[in-house]
């Protein structure tokens, strides 16, 4: 949790239901008889990597993922059909500003259910010690400038995928007086961190919950 604490920023995902899970199924398909003719059998139209391989069509078209996390990738989108890597990284990008934004305003109530109890409890202690000192924080999402799973892993049914980010924070903290005491809304400051995401793959809400952070 060091980056979330050295930034006085970091908190997460929403307003947004993340549906990280977004796309459309594939399956197979038979050929029709011809009239009066003798029904073929079925041909399986689809392909041996099972219907297309998701990962590595969106790893390909915009590096999304690091070699080591293929697997772990790989096995997700077997599991879950409706995966889509591309929408997933989308979703988490949205997600980290929203939660960053919360954090920041001191407003984790309105995202408590996209984030575990450990991550809750550690952003609310250190929202809690920012307070007690009389300090607000006045920061700034400037941009994203990259976000790629570093990680992936599918077991007993729960998927975890860590996500890199690479971003530009513009942060200013100010005492009880309006005085800037920290940082500067000029010059933003790069931070590296590394989120993680989880979700039961049987389970009917769609949305990844973050359950750790950590200074990539």
């Amino acid at each position: 949790m060091t980056a979330i604490i050295i930034f006085a920023a970091a908190a997460l995902f929403f307003g947004l239901r993340l549906y990280m899970v977004l796309g459309s199924r594939t399956g197979h398909e038979q050929s029709l008889p011809r009239p009066e003719e003798p029904k073929p059998a079925p041909v399986d139209l689809k392909p041996a990597n099972e219907g297309r391989d998701f990962v590595r069509q969106a790893v390909n078209a915009a590096t999304l993922a690091e070699e080591n996390a293929l697997t772990g990738l790989r096995a997700i989108a077997a599991a879950d059909r409706s995966f889509q890597l591309d929408e997933f990284i989308e979703g988490a990008k949205a997600a980290y500003g929203l939660i960053l934004e919360a954090f920041w305003k001191g407003d984790l109530d309105s995202v408590s259910r996209f984030v575990s109890a450990d991550v809750r409890d550690a952003f609310a202690e250190a929202a809690a010690e920012r307070e007690a000192a009389g300090e607000v924080l006045e920061n700034r999402l400037v941009a994203i400038e990259r976000a790629t799973v570093a990680a992936a892993d599918l077991t007993n049914g729960e998927a975890r995928i860590t996500v890199r980010f690479e971003a530009d924070i513009a942060a200013v903290t100010r005492d009880r007086e309006g005085v800037v005491v920290a940082g500067s809304l000029t010059d933003a400051i790069t931070t590296n961190e590394e989120w993680t995401f989880a979700r039961t793959l049987r389970s009917a809400d769609p949305n990844w919950v973050l359950v750790d952070t950590d200074e990539a």
